[in-house]
Formats: C-alpha cells, structure tokens, sequence
C-alpha cells in the first residue's frame, strides 16, 4: 500500500505540475486554456472559472491534464443529427450547447444540429421541430460534452495558434521549466530535513546508527583521520580507501583507525559490518546545515543530476538499448523500494524523476514539448506558421512513435519487474 501511495504521490505531482507550467503560461499569453484536469478519467468534480477554464478533478490520481483551445488535437466535434439542447440569452443569442444526456435543462430548446462552426462564423444550424434553424453562438458560450464536462468553444482568437510565435514557445517550454523548478525546490526541502548538505571536503564524518563505527563509540562530528596507517584528508579519500580494502574481501576486514574527538586523538579497530554485499565501517559524509548551504547544495544537487541524465541519454542514443529505458512499472516498482525507508527516499526520487521528465520532454520529438519547440523555432525563422494540418500530421506521427515506445518499454518493465 505505501508503494502505491508513492506512486500515486510522485507521479501525480510531477505531471500536476509540468501541466501547471502549460496552464499559466497559455494564459499568459492569450490562449483560452479549456480544461485543467487533476487525474484522469471519468470526471468526478467540475467547476468553470471566471477565466473561462474548467477545472475538473477525476476519477484515476494519475496525473492530469492541460486542454488548450487549437492544441494538438483538441477539437469540437458534432456529427449531424446528434441531438442538442441550447441555452439562449434575452437576445436569442446561444450561450450553452448541451450534447450531454447526463445533464437536463427543461428550459433549454431542444434541437438535432445539421452543422456549426465555433470558430469563425460562430453559428450553430439544426432542426427545431423540423424546421432548419441558425443561431448565432456567443463568444464565450460553453458545450457540455457527452461525458457531462462543460467547456468553453474555441474562436479562433483564442487559439494556440493565434497566440505570438515568443507566446507559443514559452507555453511548451514551460512543462519541463516547472520540472526544473520543481526538482530544485524537492533537493532543497530533502536537504533541510535530511539536517543539511553532505560535505566531502572534510574528514569529519556523521556517524550512521547501527554502524561499526557507532558500536565503537564515536559520535557524529568526530575526524577519521587515518585508516591502516593511510591518511584521511577528505571523504573523498575515505570512501576510496574503504573500496580498496573491500576488494577481494571474503570476511569481515578489521579497520586501524586514528580518530579525533573534542581535540582528542584514539587509536581503535574496528571490525567492519556486511550490508547489501559490501562491508561498511558506518559513516556517511558530514552535514554542512547553514541556509545558504542547503539552498546551495539544492541547485548543485540538481545540476548534477541533470547532468548525470544528459549524458546516459547521450549514452543511450550512441548504442540504443530499449532494455536501458523505463516506464510506468519501472517507476511503480522504485516507489515502492523509496517508500520503505520513509519521506527523505521519496522526496529525493521526485527531485531525481522531475528532473528526467523536464530533460525528457525537451527531446525534439513531435509529440513531446521539445518537438514543439522546434516547430516554433523553424517558424520564428520562417516567419510564417506551420499549416495547422502539416502540424497535426508531425504531431500524429510523434504520437505513433511515442505509443509503440511506451508498449516496448511497459513490456520490457514487466519483464524486468515480474519475471
């Protein structure tokens, strides 16, 4: 149960808040942003904002979702003959357009449309007791959908499309930019309650609780400051002595230590402890715990870990290997493992995660955000917009590459995971 808390928890967040980064931005920038969705399917809770927005809340704690008007394949589409009920003002001017059986309005007049066009024209034609009718539809009239959701029609003023090249560009980088932020702001709170930032640079070392070295008696805030007679400058000098002497080690190795304590120097052995296939003397580095370390160390944390994630995808793409990558299941199954050893494991995987997910989504695929930079980019030089149907066809062929990536790499998860 706590792994799927954890999954729920992480997952959840790090889409609610790429999507959020879309959201403002849109709005920023004049694009009507229809629906703003926490979770995914049927829709259990919707409210319309002033700003025209449904915010809605649904049923699967699965992330969620940005709809913006004239993006991707966001669409308003009505089939001749579908049945309507329309919602007039004291002009005989449409308000609503109800396709939905879920939702009655006994003062609504019923209709079955013939056509429509919510974009330019803004009319709506149908029949009205068998006789062809035409209204005009308000600006900011709303459609309830089959489903029971109500959203605002989409002009086309208020489209994607119509928003500056600059508008455009900031809203699809502004998915992996909360990431980034977000990803930050997670190292620095892991750091903060972790009681401060690891500092290699010193011999002073944290004492870790049930280690060798705690039996022992020393404490947190002592200096190692020799090892078999090697001297222990740094952490850094530390760590690669103990790797040497865990080399080819078939029993627990007894460690000369020279240990310093309140200005006072001891000689002890100390006899090492097997954990995870490695034998530990108990230390971890010591924490530097002053505000503007920890800020520090968060920023530093994230640009390493960005790092880190840059250069395997340069590895990958250099000798691709599907096995290499993972999904969903993947996820769900280090959520778990994080969630055993409390809220510092899970904080640092959504820090880590975040991170990925921004990277990721700025490679230049058609479906991804970077794939929809790059067609801001080829139109800011072009000077002219990408035909929305040429755009659609780029973006459909992404889509297609990116779903039968996630079936190939959920199935190698599976594998990997359960079998």
């Amino acid at each position: 149960m706590q792994g799927i808390i954890a999954f729920i928890f992480i997952f959840g967040v790090i889409v609610v808040v790429h999507e959020f980064g879309h959201f403002y931005f849109a709005k920023k920038a004049g694009i009507l942003v229809r629906e703003f969705a926490i979770g995914m399917g049927p829709k259990i809770f919707a409210h319309i904002g002033k700003d025209g927005t449904a915010y809605t809340i649904r049923m699967l704690p699965l992330g969620g979702y940005v709809r913006m008007a004239g993006w991707g394949e966001d669409k308003t589409e009505i089939k001749t003959g579908t049945p309507a009920s329309l919602s007039l003002n004291e002009k005989g001017i449409v308000t609503r357009i109800n396709l939905s059986e879920k939702i009655l309005d006994n003062t609504s007049l019923p209709m079955n449309v013939t056509s429509f066009d919510f974009e330019d024209q803004l009319i709506l034609t149908g029949l009205v007791l068998d006789e062809s009718k035409t209204f005009k539809v308000d600006h900011d009239a709303t459609i309830i959908e089959e489903d029971g959701t109500e959203v605002r029609i989409a002009p086309l003023d208020v489209q994607y499309q119509n928003a500056s090249i600059w508008g455009r560009l900031m809203t699809n980088f502004a998915g992996p930019l909360n990431n980034f932020i977000l990803g930050i702001l997670a190292f620095i709170l892991f750091f903060f309650l972790q009681g401060g930032v690891p500092d290699v640079s010193t011999n002073q070392v944290t004492v870790t609780d049930g280690g060798a070295l705690q039996a022992a008696g020393v404490k947190t805030g002592a200096r190692i400051l020799e090892i078999n007679g090697k001297e222990v400058a740094d952490y850094e000098v530390l760590s690669t002595i103990l790797a040497q002497v865990n080399e080819d080690a078939k029993e627990a190795p007894v460690l000369d230590l020279v240990v310093e304590e309140n200005g006072k120097e001891s000689n002890l052995q100390i006899t090492t402890i097997k954990d995870q296939g490695y034998y530990r003397l108990g230390v971890s580095p010591h924490l530097k715990s002053g505000f503007v370390e920890t800020v520090v160390g968060g920023f530093r944390e994230a640009g390493a870990t960005a790092l880190l994630i840059v250069n395997a995808l340069k590895n990958l793409i250099a000798s691709f290997d599907v096995k290499q990558l993972g999904g969903p299941v993947a996820i769900y199954n280090v959520s778990s493992q994080a969630a055993e050893g409390g809220i510092l494991p899970v904080l640092r995987l959504l820090a880590m995660l975040s991170i990925n997910l921004g990277i990721f989504n700025l490679i230049p695929i058609p479906a991804l955000d970077g794939g929809k930079i790059l067609i801001n980019l080829i139109e800011a030089i072009r000077r002219k917009p990408l035909k929305q149907e040429t755009e659609s066809y780029i973006t459909l062929a992404g889509v297609a590459i990116m779903v039968l990536l996630m079936l190939v790499v959920t199935w190698n998860d599976i594998m990997r995971v359960f079998f």
